[in-house]
């Protein structure tokens, strides 16, 4: 388990009903299969021994002798392997019969789960062959001259991370009512769920299992690996199709296709959920002391195994889907105009002021400001746009806001910034041919004064335009483009800005589509330098603090997954995997935790604005951090990688 990724699969494989030597046959060549791969944990279909569709055969003490020797079998090829498996089959346990799943590790079998909710609707009689596993709590089955425990209720944890991995289990029907025993086993520390199913086919049924996988895991914080009968079953009345599925917490991390014979793979977060359950607090007042009711185990089955299968998203804020791409902008630039209008409105703002600079973010800004200023039928003349060229300033930029002011029909001015910086310098003796922190700031500082005058005396507010990935970085002048009255960006990501920026392009065509396409290919930068002798921008964002998209996968994996300097770096090389070699991911990796750390003053005082996804850096709302807080355990377990 790898920065706490376990390995896992859900198999389904071929068999013959009531043939239990056969069954066993198939289960251990997946078996050995699947220990070659490094997979810690695997799980197999409802009664997957004898097969689901048994009928009055369960009844026979033949089949369920041969259930019991095929289970030996199984046992024995789990022998000097680190893997723990779920198989199911009847189990007799004095005079009643029960639908278990056995769980099997170092050649021992360690308990049977037995299934609670029996179906006995439509095409399920299961109350004709079994009992709930409800009766048999406490009981121990006589198998291979030892005592088994059989409860309705049993969780077999690692030996070695036993506060970490614990695997509980139900069966099929058990996911399909109202209360599942998987809620209460999650309650008692599971963080993996197996269910051993038989959902037989039927149209929509594969949608209703990704709805209500997405949701009990989810619910639960848990990882959920649903392994589905398949073929070989009985098509008297019904067709099994296979179609096993891996949750995490709401997310589906791999799915077998119905009737493809795949086995489900994935490596589930495990590090993940134990930080999401820290998280989420309202769990806590939860958790019942249910004593013996339950059966524990231990088992050796975590492993130090490198990563093979995890898909890991190097634009973790980015949709993949360009369908979803859409939709996202769609809800987040609406999220952004109702909440600017909601502010204008409460305070009876006449105008809204921006400096707009032919950047993406200022850009994002005023496209969210004009469609505030629709949303109250207020004219777009009201919103005041601001250039305020200075020493870095470019003509392509200057072109581009003006350009995009004329297109948005908002009144477009323009306060040239140079002269009067000058003129701050001689009042504060500072050479201007020093091009140090005082010479950038000043400009980013009197352009805030600028745009706060102005909505003073026209009655309005100033409307922020920095986003979240320069919050997080400290990356603005402290009490310049730092400070405004409402900040529409503040939880944009920068690799998010620029989708929002083309689907408004698209949204709205004709020039200002034009004009959009054109800020979108412009390089990062603050322009706070002076140009290159071509007149073009010379002080590139991203050579300075790194590449936007390895700040977004940093601070996501820092504060929305709570992952640490090491495991974050295992995850960028696969994300990265041909862009960025190990010692640039490094490097930049460090420079995250120096200047997230450092900047926490910056975060602690700034304006209201509105909270658009699940990471936000607001002090009054998702992070509460010390100005003083010390980055040194990050660093030093960074810096030694």
């Amino acid at each position: 388990m790898k920065h706490q990724f376990l390995k896992v699969a859900a198999a389904s494989p071929a068999l013959r009903v009531a043939d239990p030597a056969f069954n066993a046959q198939k289960i251990v060549e997946l078996i050995e299969a699947q220990a070659a791969k490094g997979t810690e944990l695997l799980v197999f279909p409802e009664l997957s021994i004898s097969g689901y569709t048994c009928g009055d055969l369960f009844l026979q003490q033949t089949l369920l002798d041969g259930c019991l020797a095929a289970l030996k079998a199984v046992a024995d090829a789990t022998k000097d392997k680190k893997m723990l498996v779920f198989v199911g089959l009847p189990v007799s346990y004095r005079d009643r019969l029960f639908n278990c799943a056995a769980a099997v590790s170092g050649g021992r079998v360690l308990a049977f789960a037995a299934k609670t909710h029996l179906p006995n609707r439509g095409e399920f009689y299961e109350l004709r062959h079994f009992s709930s596993g409800i009766e048999a709590d406490g009981g121990m089955v006589s198998v291979f001259g030892s005592g088994v425990p059989i409860s309705a209720n049993v969780i077999v944890a690692d030996r070695w991370q036993p506060e970490k991995v614990r695997v509980a289990c139900e069966i099929c029907e058990d996911l399909w009512v109202p209360v599942s025993p998987s809620a209460e086993h999650c309650r008692q520390g599971a963080t993996v769920i197996v269910n051993l199913s038989a959902s037989n086919e039927t149209v929509g049924k594969r949608e209703y299992r990704h709805k209500l996988l997405a949701a009990q895991s989810g619910k639960n914080v848990c990882a959920y690996i649903y392994a589905a009968a398949g073929e070989g079953e009985s098509t008297s009345d019904m067709v099994f199709a296979g179609n096993s599925m891996i949750y995490e917490n709401g997310a589906c991390l791999a799915e077998a296709e119905p009737f493809s014979r795949e086995v489900c793979e994935a490596e589930i977060d495990v590090g993940f959920l134990l930080n999401e359950r820290r998280r989420i607090n309202s769990r806590r007042a939860d958790a019942p002391a249910l004593g013996d009711r339950y059966v524990w185990c231990t088992a050796d089955f975590v492993t130090e195994g490198d990563l093979t299968l995890r898909n890991v998203d190097p634009l973790p804020f980015v949709p993949k889907a360009e369908s979803a791409q859409r939709e996202r902008s769609e809800l987040i630039l609406n999220m952004q105009a109702h909440a600017l209008a909601r502010r204008l409105s409460q305070i009876g703002a006449k105008t809204a002021v921006l400096g707009v600079s032919g950047g993406l973010d200022s850009t994002l800004a005023l496209l969210v400001t004009c469609r505030a200023f629709d949303l109250l039928q207020k004219d777009r003349k009201s919103i005041l746009a601001y250039t305020m060229p200075g020493f870095g300033t470019t003509k392509k930029t200057k072109r581009s806001a003006d350009d995009l002011m004329e297109a948005l029909g908002v009144t477009a001015r323009t306060v040239p910034i140079s002269e009067t910086v000058l003129s701050h310098f001689k009042d504060i003796g500072h050479d201007p041919a020093i091009h140090d922190s005082s010479y950038e700031n000043a400009q980013a500082r009197y352009r805030t004064m600028v745009l706060m005058d102005v909505a003073n005396k026209t009655g309005g507010i100033v409307v922020g335009t920095g986003d979240l990935s320069e919050l997080a970085l400290g990356w603005c002048t402290y009490n310049g483009d730092h400070m405004s009255m409402y900040a529409v960006n503040c939880s944009v990501p920068k690799t998010l800005v620029k989708y929002l920026v083309r689907a408004e392009a698209d949204r709205l065509g004709g020039r200002a589509q034009a004009v959009l396409q054109d800020i979108l290919g412009t390089e990062i930068s603050p322009e706070l330098l002076p140009p290159d002798a071509k007149g073009e921008i010379a002080q590139k964002t991203e050579d300075l603090i790194g590449p936007y998209e390895l700040t977004d996968f940093y601070l996501w994996h820092f504060l929305r997954r709570g992952d640490g300097p090491a495991k974050t770096l295992c995850l960028a090389e696969r994300a990265f995997a041909g862009k960025y070699d190990r010692a640039t991911l490094k490097k930049w990796l460090v420079s995250f935790y120096r200047r997230f750390f450092s900047q926490q003053f910056k975060r602690n005082c700034v304006p209201d604005g509105v909270k658009v996804g699940s990471v936000s850096l607001s002090p009054r709302a998702d992070l509460r951090m010390p100005s003083d807080a010390s980055a040194a355990l990050w660093l030093s377990e960074a810096e030694n990688l």
